[in-house]
């Protein structure tokens, strides 16, 4: 059961954020679920790391080709150890009211 901080917090943003209240509160359980499914995986990397990421997100502006060879290679290194693909999978497994196959969601390795 919620505490009462977590109801007056929500109430909160209700009241600030327009929209809020017209969005199911299932939707908004599974937005943060994934939120913090994404969080998990963006703290397995070190702050410096974190802040090299960024760093290169934002020199790209979503652009490979904006990068340096070398920036590309960095930045593929930094992604692959968020593991994508297991952040997909765990987000599905959360999220799907049906057991999904694990070698869907995770791949042959899972």
């Amino acid at each position: 059961m919620p505490s009462g901080l977590v109801n007056r917090s929500l109430a909160r943003v209700a009241e600030r954020v327009p929209g809020v209240r017209r969005i199911p509160v299932v939707a908004l359980l599974s937005a943060a679920e994934v939120a913090v499914l994404a969080r998990d995986h963006y703290q397995r990397l070190s702050p410096a790391e974190r802040r090299r990421l960024v760093a290169l997100v934002r020199t790209g502006r979503g652009r490979r080709d904006r990068l340096t060879a070398r920036e590309r290679d960095e930045l593929e290194r930094l992604v692959a150890k968020l593991e994508p693909r297991r952040l997909l999978g765990d987000a599905a497994g959360k999220l799907s009211p049906v057991p999904i196959p694990r070698r869907l969601l995770y791949g042959r390795r899972g």
